[in-house]
């Protein structure tokens, strides 16, 4: 018998199965001036200090820095962590359900996510979907973040992945790439509907799902 062409799929989770955005958090906090909020989002908490946290750094040292770089906004960026379930949405659910579906075609799902080992914990007690997963690995805890080739091969290691008869999913281009780099045939997602379209051109018989653009 003909081996699978695709025989395991790996999952980013932010904003692929996982809606996240700062913005749930604090478009509550600065209510109608959505620019001091951007302002806030873009020289204080911005991207590259949360990335800190994908990387392993400590929440509390995190807090601290920020704070010591912008007094005035003490309040707010204690609320990130301390409030930080809020920056989460709800999941994508036709995401989940080509998940399941998957799953229950036995094909072999893991995940690779740039997430704080702090907060992980919280996604799982609150998206039992993620129970669906052989394995899980958090950048926070490796110390490692995509797109960095380390933590592919870590990933590829760890659990004797076949790049070849692999897929990775992620929103992210540059994490895209660095997976096709490796040999693994990476999907820039983009919405569901494209994911497994994607998903089927490479052989995987997923079922019809008009819900998919959900």
């Amino acid at each position: 018998m003909r081996s699978p062409a695709v025989d395991t799929v790996i999952f980013d989770l932010g904003n692929v199965l996982i809606r996240w955005n700062p913005r749930n958090l604090f478009s509550k906090m600065f209510g109608t001036d959505e620019a001091a909020m951007e302002h806030f989002l873009a020289t204080v908490c911005h991207t590259e200090w949360n990335e800190q946290q994908d990387r392993g750094r400590s929440w509390e040292d995190a807090t601290a820095e920020a704070i010591k770089r912008s007094p005035a906004h003490e309040p707010y960026i204690r609320a990130y962590f301390d409030r930080w379930e809020e920056t989460l949405g709800g999941a994508l659910e036709a995401s989940v359900r080509t998940l399941q579906q998957l799953h229950d075609m036995d094909i072999r799902l893991l995940a690779l996510t740039n997430w704080s080992h702090e907060t992980f914990g919280i996604a799982e007690a609150r998206f039992p979907f993620l129970a669906l997963f052989e394995g899980i690995v958090v950048s926070g805890r490796e110390r490692l973040v995509k797109p960095d080739p380390a933590i592919y091969k870590l990933i590829i290691d760890r659990y004797q992945v076949r790049p070849a008869t692999t897929v990775f999913i992620d929103d992210s281009l540059p994490n895209v790439h660095a997976a096709a780099l490796e040999g693994i045939h990476a999907i820039h997602f983009q919405g569901a509907e494209g994911m497994r379209a994607q998903l089927r051109a490479l052989g995987i018989p997923l079922p019809a799902d008009s819900a998919d653009s959900a």
